[in-house]
């Protein structure tokens, strides 16, 4: 734990003077409008029960799923503060059919910002934590504006210039990596200010929790279950729980921490597996491997992936390395 009230904020723009010495300033200017935003949502989650806020919207999004309110409020809070930091072009959203370009940084904007802005949120009505989940990408110079802003967003995780989360839980914590290492920030209420708590977090090589929705076990592949059936039997003297809360970041944020390995197998109704490459994927796969850990869909490196659309699912397998490794050995 570190000793140091260090902010966010100031954690970045170590980060840059540390590794990026001749940097112009925008990339931590474009983080602080993230850590801004969720400011913000951390604020409704909070006071969800006091006010108007819980509950169907009364819309379904692009994915076919029943928008919260907060899903709306999360979206909004995220596309007005990004779209007012300058330089950022493109802006894609889970909640949205297409990119959002925003016209006014279109040519000069450095940077595609992609998010899920409330994941888990069919959890808040009863007070199960939350999270936002964001990925940032470099664009190319278009000086003419002719290249469709899909072709900015649908890169390979692997060029991601930082990625992170927020889950909002019993207290509030802003977890990234722009390369470096994985950080994790709390909110500190009462000066309202992320500080740091979690200097440099590595994954623990075992663990001994897994995650995964065991409801679709009969739908697994067959090498899925033979793998669960291992774990729950023992793997060098280590007696695995389930552990699963159906939010994907307090999920991860617990295998982050503790180990062990998140799944989420393709299914006979979801063969092509359900969390989503750009929004979910993608960014926790990025802070999986600067953790040490692993993430695949089940064939291949996550981060090796080249999406072919905004809205591209995946199976999602991540974790530490011994279980990671025993499970690849398994499907491969």
């Amino acid at each position: 734990m570190p000793s140091s009230m260090m902010t966010v904020e100031q954690h970045i723009l170590e980060e840059q003077r540390r590794h990026f010495p001749h940097s112009s300033g925008e990339f931590s200017w474009l983080l602080s409008g993230i850590t801004y935003a969720t400011k913000i949502i951390a604020d409704k989650v909070r006071r969800a029960g006091l006010v108007d806020v819980l509950g169907s919207a009364g819309v379904e999004n692009v994915q076919g799923e029943t928008q919260q309110k907060l899903d709306v409020l999360a979206n909004q809070a995220l596309l007005t503060s990004l779209a007012g930091r300058g330089n950022v072009a493109i802006m894609a959203s889970e909640e949205d059919a297409e990119p959002i370009v925003v016209s006014r940084d279109r040519q000069q904007g450095r940077y595609v910002v992609v998010f899920d802005p409330l994941d888990g949120s069919s959890n808040i009505d009863v007070n199960v934590s939350v999270g936002t989940i964001f990925s940032i990408l470099r664009r190319e110079p278009d000086p003419q504006q002719t290249r469709p802003p899909l072709d900015d967003v649908l890169q390979p995780g692997y060029r991601q210039l930082a990625a992170g989360y927020v889950v909002y839980g019993s207290s509030t914590m802003f977890v990234y990596t722009s390369g470096n290492g994985v950080a994790g920030f709390t909110l500190d209420p009462s000066v309202g200010a992320f500080v740091l708590s979690f200097e440099r977090i590595s994954m623990p090589e075992k663990g001994s929790l897994y995650s995964v929705n065991e409801a679709n076990a009969d739908s697994f592949p067959d090498e899925y279950r033979t793998y669960l059936a291992r774990l729950r039997a023992g793997l060098d003297g280590r007696v695995y729980s389930s552990r699963y809360i159906g939010s994907l970041v307090a999920d991860f944020h617990r295998t982050l921490l503790k180990g062990g390995i998140f799944l989420y197998p393709p299914t006979k109704a979801n063969p092509k597996g359900k969390l989503r490459l750009m929004y979910e994927a993608n960014p926790i796969a990025f802070l999986a491997e600067q953790a040490g850990g692993m993430a695949t869909d089940g064939t291949q490196r996550i981060l090796d992936i080249t999406p072919t659309g905004l809205h591209q699912r995946t199976p999602f397998l991540v974790g530490g390395r011994a279980e990671m490794e025993l499970l690849m050995g398994m499907l491969n």
